[in-house]
């Protein structure tokens, strides 16, 4: 699959998926005969791993360092292990934080409903 495909299916831009690959989130990908990149089905799977991490927040040095695990075998299972729960406990603190922040806007909207159907009662 061409890049421009790949754009298109991970809404990615050519850049970040030439990046990724020259910083190493991305093997070399394979080349047709006239040197264009031939995506494969694997590496759209690890595309869409990468688009997750980083959404997660997971900072780029830190998926590079993932990934170099990942080539030097199961031995280091653990370590990556590792890396994927300490990521998973800072996304659970956020959706903590951002709970508490939503009860105080739910809160807030109640406010001013109440308000504004206090000033409705008040008219009628």
């Amino acid at each position: 699959m061409r890049i421009s495909e790949v754009v298109k299916r991970t809404s990615l831009t050519a850049d970040t998926l030439r990046y990724y690959e020259r910083i190493g989130l991305l093997p070399p990908i394979s080349r047709t005969d006239s040197g264009i990149r031939d995506y494969q089905d694997i590496d759209i799977r690890r595309i869409e791993f990468v688009k997750c991490m980083r959404r997660a927040g997971l900072p780029v040095e830190v998926l590079i360092e993932y990934y170099k695990l990942v080539r030097q075998g199961d031995e280091t299972i653990p370590e990556r292990k590792r890396i994927l729960v300490e990521q998973r406990d800072v996304l659970k603190d956020q959706l903590k934080d951002l709970q508490e922040i939503l009860n105080l806007l739910e809160y807030k909207i109640n406010v001013y409903e109440n308000i504004v159907l206090e000033k409705e009662n008040e008219i009628s």
